[in-house]
């Protein structure tokens, strides 16, 4: 600009120059009012105070898988009872007092209170007696009235001759189920060590055997042999959970030489033993003679069946029998 003071312009440089100068003001006083406009909009701002935290949307629940952990993507399989087991829906009131023993013997979860073993898997539909399965149940009711299938047989019997001497099996081949196994050895192990001599004479019996029992007493006292032995479908030693137990001292209380079962068998040291010690190993006695209105058979003291140690520890509080409590607290299992 300095060059171009010290020029003569003649008129139409000046009128040229006059054009330039002002086409450079206006540039320059649009570029200005654009810097204002930009300055003028509103832009996102911080602040040291923590924003107000807007009102959740309520978002209906919906169930959500877990998994294991974070590397494992796949759904946890869900937990299935043995086949045979068949859980029943109760009021969420009483599920905590519920538990169900299953095929192996494992407590399943979902209990909180374990005095009350295996109630849910005593409450099945009921059925023509003659049909129902009882499975791995250890509470199935078994009475003169309520029956079990003459194709029922449990499917992890065992032979008690593998695990304890002959001396005590009498030879006989005798079989329980798996789950009894271990209590029965340990009851029977602390019997000797405190100087009983049990005998086992009996356990599982199946539909056909049952009926050869109930012939031969039937043929001999024909006139109470339903108060002394069931008819085949209607014994509990066709669950597997059963034992008859025997005393060296029978012959000589009652006076009969050879003689294997008689009510006496309370009388010998190792019927009184077991009627004071057979609860903490899980058996009770099934057919007391204050409960002969309700089992239907006479007193059996030498009978004990395996329900569990807190079922066996209830029942002998309330001095109650197995079926005694089943009936008055749980719906009939099948139509007789």
């Amino acid at each position: 600009m300095m060059f171009i003071g010290r020029m003569r312009l003649n008129p139409k440089a000046q009128s040229l120059m006059a054009k330039f100068t002002l086409l450079i003001v206006l540039i320059l006083a649009i570029g200005c009012r654009s810097q204002e406009a930009a300055q003028a909009t509103p832009a996102a701002s911080f602040s040291s105070q923590p924003a107000e935290k807007a009102e959740p949307t309520e978002v209906p629940a919906t169930p959500s898988v877990k998994y294991s952990s974070r590397l494992d993507r796949t759904v946890p399989p869900t937990p299935t009872l043995h086949p045979e087991v068949t859980p029943v829906q109760l009021p969420t009131t009483e599920a905590k007092h519920l538990e169900v023993v299953t095929y192996d013997g494992e407590i399943f979860p979902g209990s909180a209170d374990p005095v009350i073993e295996n109630k849910m898997a005593t409450a099945v539909p009921a059925v023509a007696c003659d049909e129902r399965m009882p499975g791995a149940d250890l509470l199935a009711v078994v009475t003169k009235d309520y029956g079990i299938s003459r194709d029922f047989a449990p499917n992890d019997l065992v032979p008690l001759a593998e695990h304890i001497p002959y001396n005590i099996t009498m030879g006989y081949p005798t079989k329980v189920r798996e789950v009894i196994l271990g209590p029965l050895v340990e009851m029977i192990n602390d019997m000797l060590a405190e100087g009983a001599q049990p005998q086992v004479l009996s356990g599982y019996r199946s539909y056909a055997a049952q009926a050869i029992s109930w012939n031969k007493w039937n043929s001999l006292y024909p006139e109470r042999a339903a108060i002394i032995s069931a008819q085949p479908g209607h014994s509990e030693h066709q669950l597997g959970t059963v034992i008859d137990f025997g005393s060296p001292e029978l012959a000589g209380i009652v006076g009969q030489p050879g003689i294997q079962f008689h009510t006496y068998f309370y009388k010998t040291s190792e019927g009184q033993w077991l009627a004071e010690n057979a609860h903490k190993y899980g058996f009770t006695l099934s057919f007391t003679e204050e409960a002969f209105d309700t089992t239907g058979f006479y007193y059996e003291p030498w009978h004990f069946r395996y329900v569990g140690e807190s079922m066996a520890a209830q029942l002998r509080e309330q001095n109650l029998t197995l079926i005694e409590y089943l009936l008055a607290n749980e719906p009939p299992p099948c139509t007789p």
